[in-house]
């Protein structure tokens, strides 16, 4: 019998898939009343349910682990973007490459902003996920300060791209990270986006306190100067 982890991962891939197929798809009026109906009749199960809280301990392995050059990079069910469970995600095929983190994606039909291309904000989120897998490799657990992204070209839909984002310079608790976003189909695999993001370094132990408990910053700057 699967896990409960297995059995909610696969609930994520139904709906990732649900969603890709109904903006993608067009359906008659009865179908989409029967749509409705059934999503509200399973959501309301499913929020008689005990409320779920967020595991503290499934961030810790990720910074003690060694993680062997190849090696696929997993992260916790739930994470948005990454996490197998998640409705959202992007459906990642991550692994470590040296010192860099590459992340395999074709972005698809609930991913489109202007016709046939990728939603800027969607990208974003990648670049912000995969950054977030380079702490990995970094053993060091960090919160994004700052995201900037230089968009080249059209990010198009239903084709293989390939994300890689790596540490380029260390100062104090900023850890300064570069990416990119590359086409894998097209001859000379052009750069679609370009990023770089600025993480900022904290304790493995605050990860585990809630935001509410923590003190309030100082000044405006805190986020990137304590």
């Amino acid at each position: 019998m699967s896990s409960n982890g297995d059995l909610r991962a696969g609930a994520g891939h139904a709906l990732r898939r649900f969603g890709h197929a109904l903006i993608g798809h067009d359906a008659s009026p009865e179908l989409l009343c029967e749509l409705t109906n059934q999503l509200e009749r399973l959501t309301s199960e499913l929020e008689e349910g005990v409320d779920r809280t967020r595991d503290p301990s499934s961030f810790g392995d990720t910074w003690v682990a060694p993680i062997a050059d190849g090696e696929p990079l997993k992260s916790y069910d739930d994470r948005p973007v990454s996490g197998r469970s998640s409705p959202w995600g992007l459906d990642l095929d991550v692994h470590r490459r040296g010192n860099e983190v590459h992340a395999s994606v074709t972005l698809r039909e609930a991913h489109e902003g202007a016709p046939g291309r990728s939603h800027g904000g969607i990208v974003a989120a990648l670049f912000d996920d995969v950054f977030g897998f380079v702490l990995g490799v970094e053993h060091q657990p960090a919160f994004t300060g700052e995201l900037s992204l230089r968009y080249q070209a059209a990010t198009p839909l239903h084709r293989p791209l390939s994300c890689w984002a790596r540490t380029y310079r260390r100062e104090g608790r900023k850890l300064f990270m570069t990416g990119e976003l590359i086409d894998v189909t097209v001859e000379g695999q052009p750069v679609l986006v370009r990023a770089t993001a600025t993480m900022i370094a904290i304790d493995a132990d605050k990860l585990f306190v809630s935001t509410a408990e923590l003190p309030a910053p100082p000044d405006e700057d805190v986020a990137l100067d304590v």
